[in-house]
């Protein structure tokens, strides 16, 4: 398993619409997307970076922080290695969209990160599982 980069960052604020209008009028990220409550932004590389507000539902578990992902050449290994590690997930089973999978975690510094990499690498979701 190797760490191949950072692969997105979130954070999750009270301050939303300020955050959405530094990330698009001060750094000038490419927008994706706004709406009530999330922002998605691109970085010249392609990395997204995210921007939640109160509204949104998903990531109450994020504190008022950045959460960073790091993209994993091997996403089944990686998650094995850090449940070998006692390294405990915030919900018990990856998530997987638009070819991605992903999971949260909580390391031993006590803030939330993120394990990402290519689903289709993998042959099942439930193979890693």
């Amino acid at each position: 398993m190797k760490v191949k980069r950072l692969g997105w960052m979130g954070t999750r604020t009270r301050e939303f619409d300020r955050m959405n209008a530094f990330y698009r009028d001060v750094l000038g990220l490419d927008v994706l997307s706004v709406d009530a409550s999330s922002g998605r932004f691109q970085l010249q590389d392609g990395t997204e970076v995210h921007v939640y507000g109160p509204l949104d539902p998903h990531h109450d578990f994020f504190a008022e922080g950045p959460v960073v992902a790091f993209e994993v050449d091997d996403f089944a290994a990686a998650r094995a290695r850090l449940l070998a590690a006692g390294i405990a997930f915030i919900y018990p089973e990856p998530q997987c969209a638009a070819g991605r999978i992903w999971q949260h975690f909580r390391a031993p510094d006590g803030n939330v990160y993120e394990l990402i990499g290519d689903a289709q690498a993998i042959p099942t979701v439930s193979a890693i599982t």
